[in-house]
């Protein structure tokens, strides 16, 4: 699998990643705000390990449904802090990777 290939199944991951989480969140009787959040840590955690140089990319692919969702229906910005947590899940996969396997020097 070419470089590029792989980028774009990851981002397809993370994309889906964010949507599914963001549906299981509208369904009655799932409004659990930590366990959405914890979801979102731990899919952006995976790929900042899986692919570290775009960590950044990972958080805001699977941690902008929610805050899209909300600012469409409710007109709040307040879910933007959802991607905080995707950011954090996504740095701490990178920092996971480092401590795993060191660059070679």
């Amino acid at each position: 699998m070419t470089r590029r290939a792989a980028w774009a199944t990851l981002l397809g991951i993370a994309l889906a990643a964010g949507a599914l989480v963001a549906w299981i969140d509208t369904r009655p009787g799932r409004d659990d705000p930590g366990v959405t959040a914890g979801r979102l840590f731990l899919a952006a955690g995976v790929l900042g390990i899986s692919w570290p140089r775009r960590a950044w990319v990972w958080a805001l692919a699977a941690g902008g449904w929610i805050p899209a969702r909300s600012i469409a229906r409710h007109h709040s910005y307040a879910m933007l802090l959802a991607l905080l947590i995707t950011l954090t899940g996504a740095y701490l996969g990178v920092a996971a990777r480092r401590a795993l396997f060191p660059p070679s020097a």
